[in-house]
């Protein structure tokens, strides 16, 4: 997030507010009206420049083509002004048959005749030709009758079809022949001008069912869902991944074959699953749709008729990657990152990051319509049991879209994408880092309950946190047993002889008396002050002092708190850090406490170092770390490996060679699932918590996609206890962990 995007609108409401009450009878401000409007103005700006320096960077979306994305552009000349025009080879099959063809002409008379020749003496050359010659007739129709053009497309379709997978042409069909790749286009460009026909007409629904009529005959086409976790209900429109250029992510994932990719926007609508809850407004996500003819057979005379049955088939590519044709595999043409960097440009998204450091209270406030707060945990896909979750917890100042260069690519791994689901949590990152992690440690328990009430889900016991920044703090928090240490720096007296509200004691008992988690086993921190930073300084200080707004109600709860228990705490009692930028200031007690405290043995830590290269023009400037985070703070002994990575502290989550070492630490977990025969844990006493009952996690291989059978037995977390995991296949082979180093060890 820039300084232009996010801290001048906020400069701009300040001072138009203030016009608008101090202005003087004669309509010129007052002098002391002045005054304040340049304090405010310098007092936003400077804080505006601190912090874009600490603040997390978040990505943006997609801007809207001037002409979609089309592969025959070129040789069907269809952007010219001449054209479009056939290529040479289908105006040699027109010449061979006595054919010609008529740029100003009805292209349907023309097909009629093709199609009698096809008939008499069937070949690919001429089924190509006749595809070609009705997508270009649909393009053109186009302008002045829908359903002309609706079935020419149609007609190109099924003759594309018929050239790839017609056995009668499987001793002549030649893949290596620029044709055949022709004839991929011509079904994927004439099913896309098909569909956006459908689309405009409504009639692009899953369940839904239409007729088209085209020189070979009628077909019915029935749109169905295959390969999908996403409900029909959950389709609530379509749009066109060849509409949109991406400008936010680095690096755009597809695939080639066939088929249309779109981008579907889901709705909500009533019934939906429980982890709907879970799925932001506005949530989109791929489709490929792919067109396939089924010729109905006469039951009496065993032939072909005239009227022919069609499925369109929606796959989710991020399940399935191809189809069976005739007998054999095809590949399905996929856009993983435009549907992604569509959801990203919704520029509420961008606003999240400024709205959760300087209005903590909105984050808080329920959704409209919705008994949930806006703050909490967020998915970008449906839940999938069996799945391991990967929770990314952002920093200062940002927002779950932070995490989406990083999210792009770790997606794109079949080897991720088919053993992980990833989870993202939003919150007010403008109050005090330890009540983040209370909040978060009370959403994971609603989470668990919600999707797995009977708590016997293997998968959600293996959890992976990712924290960038001050959402590093956040997820080590949840690993860690307070005993009485945190409390202590609160107050030197004992909760119990607090005088407060049954309400709020029960918050300070969530806030500074916790167990660690029994489901996470991995923790990846990034950039992450573990001894506070520079950053937070009286002037950084003052500063965000006078723009973060807390809750009103949080503070006249604590001013209660003060007056009714003047003797318990001190100056320095941690109950008197008001907002993020002090609870990170370097002096503060929490965080000799935080890398003392008692950790459980079942939990993994990873480490990545951000540091500004020599040759950047931050060097003079910062002596080491990433120019918000001093290396000394960045490092933490307890950890299983630790790299360094040549970025600044808003990059370095997004930087390749952090991607890599996540990837690593994800492989590297699924391969110690499967090598390792035992793995204990011990189950901490927890009132409230189900411990996992007997389940049976699959985790496939990577050769073999047969399942792995993974058993768990775990007694109840109200006892102590071992998790046992027995394996039926072999492990993965994956790099071993690394031990601390620069990031060229990682590549190498």
């Amino acid at each position: 997030m820039t300084f232009a995007s996010c801290c001048m609108p906020i400069q701009i409401r300040f001072i138009r507010l203030h016009q608008q009450t101090s202005m003087s009878p004669t309509g010129r401000p007052t002098s002391v009206s002045h005054l304040w409007h340049r304090r405010v103005a310098w007092t936003v700006l400077l804080a505006a420049a601190v912090l874009s320096a600490g603040g997390c960077a978040s990505s943006r979306g997609v801007s809207l083509r001037s002409i979609p994305q089309n592969p025959l552009a070129d040789s069907l000349k269809l952007t010219a002004r001449s054209g479009p025009r056939p290529s040479p080879r289908t105006v040699q099959v027109l010449r061979v048959c006595n054919l010609r063809w008529d740029a100003d002409a009805d292209p349907r008379q023309l097909l009629q005749n093709l199609q009698t020749t096809i008939e008499h003496d069937p070949s690919p050359e001429k089924v190509y030709a006749f595809a070609e010659l009705a997508y270009m007739g649909g393009r053109k129709a186009e302008e002045f009758d829908t359903e002309i053009s609706l079935d020419l497309y149609g007609a190109a379709v099924l003759y594309a079809y018929h050239y790839l997978f017609d056995e009668h042409f499987a001793g002549v069909r030649n893949p290596y022949d620029p044709q055949f790749r022709g004839a991929c286009d011509l079904y994927n460009g004439a099913l896309e001008g098909a569909l956006r026909i459908a689309c405009k007409q409504g009639e692009l629904v899953p369940g839904n069912r239409t007729t088209i009529h085209t020189a070979a005959g009628s077909w019915d086409i029935t749109c169905v869902l295959r390969g999908s976790r996403w409900r029909a209900e959950d389709f609530g429109g379509f749009k066109f991944v060849s509409d949109y250029e991406i400008k936010g992510l680095k690096n755009h994932y597809r695939t080639y074959g066939l088929g249309v990719p779109l981008i579907a926007v889901r709705r909500r609508y009533e019934g939906e699953p429980a982890a709907a809850r879970y799925y932001p407004e506005g949530l989109s996500f791929p489709v490929t749709a792919f067109l396939r003819p089924t010729p109905r057979v006469d039951p009496l005379t065993g032939r072909t008729t005239d009227h022919h049955q069609c499925v369109l088939e929606l796959y989710d590519p991020l399940i399935t990657s191809g189809t069976t044709v005739a007998g054999r595999q095809v590949a399905l043409q996929s856009d993983l990152s435009t549907p992604l960097a569509y959801f990203l440009s919704n520029p509420q998204m961008e606003d999240l990051a400024t709205v959760g450091l300087l209005r903590p209270d909105v984050l808080l406030k329920l959704q409209p319509g919705r008994q949930t707060p806006l703050m909490g945990l967020y998915m970008v896909q449906p839940y999938e049991p069996g799945k391991i979750p990967v929770l990314m917890v952002h920093g200062l100042w940002s927002s779950p879209m932070t995490w989406m260069e990083m999210f792009n690519d770790l997606r794109n791994s079949p080897a991720i994408r088919d053993h992980y689901q990833f989870w993202f949590y939003l919150y007010p990152s403008g109050q005090p880092f330890w009540i983040s992690a209370a909040q978060l440690r009370e959403d994971l328990l609603q989470a668990r309950r919600l999707l797995d009430p009977q708590w016997q889900e293997p998968a959600l016991d293996q959890m992976v946190l990712v924290g960038h920044s001050m959402g590093g703090l956040i997820a080590r928090l949840q690993t860690i047993n307070s005993r009485t240490d945190f409390w202590n720096l609160a107050s030197e007296k004992p909760l119990d002889a607090l005088r407060a509200e049954p309400e709020e004691r029960q918050t300070l008992q969530k806030i500074f008396f916790f167990q660690p988690s029994p489901s996470i086993r991995r923790v990846i921190t990034i950039g992450t002050p573990h001894r506070g930073s520079s950053f937070s300084n009286q002037t950084t200080q003052w500063l965000l002092g006078k723009l973060i707004t807390l809750p009103q109600r949080l503070v006249n709860s604590q001013q209660k708190l003060f007056r009714d228990n003047q003797a318990m705490f001190a100056d320095r009692s941690l109950l008197r850090v008001e907002n993020s930028i002090d609870s990170l200031a370097p002096g503060s007690p929490i965080f000799p406490v935080m890398l003392a405290s008692r950790r459980p043995p079942w939990v993994t830590y990873h480490n990545i170092v951000g540091s500004i290269p020599n040759d950047s023009w931050w060097t003079p400037i910062v002596a080491g770390g990433d120019g918000v985070v001093a290396e000394q703070s960045a490092r933490v002994e307890d950890v299983a490996s630790e790299i360094t990575v040549p970025a600044d502290h808003s990059s370095v989550h997004s930087h390749p060679l952090a991607v890599l070492e996540v990837r690593r630490i994800l492989l590297a977990h699924l391969a110690e699932l499967r090598a390792s025969p035992t793995r204990g844990v011990a189950a901490p006493q927890t009132a409230g918590v189900p411990g996992p009952a007997p389940a049976r996690l699959a985790v496939p291989g990577p050769a073999v996609r047969r399942p792995t059978t993974l058993e768990l037995a775990a007694p109840g977390l109200a006892a102590p206890g071992l998790t046992t995991l027995k394996l039926a296949t072999p492990g993965l082979t994956t790099p071993g962990p690394i031990a601390r180093g620069s990031a060229a060890a990682l590549a190498h």
